[in-house]
């Protein structure tokens, strides 16, 4: 669809927000990894201690990584209507968070599809009781990060099994940030794992459904790749893989998203005893973004002269 003349208008305007969000995720970003490797890991420094420093401590538990999570999807969905039009890009929200809220509601209700967990109060305000307002947002603006490197990899086309392809990489992509993630949540009592007697299950159920990875199961990365291919490709349903790779992957912000939110977790890894964390999670995050800064994101669309044409409009 050919941007119309208000787009054109704004989309300066968008891009520049999305910039700003974007500077102020990665300053947020960057303080908690800081400060989780430094002063906030036990034992704790005398100065803070103070009541005056535990209060701020507690706001900043309360605020900070809801507030880094916010300016993430501001800066996400900012450039994505950038890049795709306004209408698409407020579809593409609306419709993930409302998928990935359903899916994590079923997991902490049911525990499918990611085994048995529970959210404490440090993320901020739970939905229902039960999900962080800010776990939907996250899953939006990392799917518009992955779908962006998708757009650096993959063919264009806009078939049924060339989207559901993309969908299934995408999920990939999104599901490798959490190889570090989990553990560094975990380890900081973000959420926590309710593993329960497994011996009347099947050995496959057993296998992946007890912790083997610094207390998650397997269980965990197969409900992330699930909601990840399922989100991902009803995304595509509004932004097809044309657009994604024609307007949206010529760009690095979405690949500075990606790269900036392994920041946190790899901190937390490296600083509180779980190196082999740290290093999978760094392997598997650098994969995709550095096989998605090689590549020329003209490739994907060459041959498709209204893409090429659309590649060269923004710059």
């Amino acid at each position: 669809m050919t941007p119309t003349l208000d787009h054109e208008e704004s989309a300066p305007l968008l891009f520049r927000i999305a910039s700003f969000a974007l500077l102020g995720h990665l300053a947020f970003s960057a303080f908690s990894a800081f400060a989780f490797a430094t002063f906030l890991h036990p034992p704790y420094p005398e100065w803070l201690q103070t009541p005056q420093n535990q209060r701020v401590m507690a706001m900043g538990y309360t605020y900070g990584g809801a507030t880094t999570v916010t300016l993430g999807a501001l800066a996400g969905l900012a450039f994505l209507a950038h890049a795709v039009g306004v209408r698409r890009a407020l579809l593409a929200f609306a419709a993930s968070i409302t998928l990935a809220f359903a899916s994590e509601y079923a997991g902490t209700v049911t525990d499918y599809p990611f085994g048995a967990y529970e959210y404490t109060s440090q993320l901020g305000y739970k939905i229902l009781g039960r999900v962080p307002f800010n776990i939907p947002t996250s899953w939006f603006y990392m799917l518009v990060a992955s779908l962006a490197i998708c757009g650096r990899l993959l063919p264009a086309k806009d078939d049924r099994v060339s989207r559901w392809w993309w969908a299934l990489v995408a999920g990939v992509v999104l599901t490798l940030w959490d190889v570090s993630m989990d553990p560094a949540m975990v380890k900081t009592n973000h959420w926590f794992w309710q593993i329960g007697d497994l011996s009347d299950r099947s050995a496959f159920a057993q296998f992946i459904g007890k912790p083997i990875f610094f207390g998650m199961p397997l269980t965990n990365w197969l409900g992330w790749l699930l909601t990840g291919i399922l989100v991902a490709r009803v995304i595509l349903a509004i932004i097809p893989p044309s657009l994604w790779a024609g307007q949206v992957a010529p760009a690095r912000l979405p690949l500075a998203l990606y790269a900036i939110n392994g920041l946190l977790p790899l901190a937390i890894c490296f600083r509180w005893e779980m190196a082999l964390a740290g290093w999978l999670g760094l392997l598997a995050m650098a994969v995709p973004l550095g096989l998605a800064l090689r590549q020329d994101p003209g490739l994907a669309v060459s041959g498709t002269p209204a893409l090429r044409g659309a590649l060269s409009s923004q710059g």
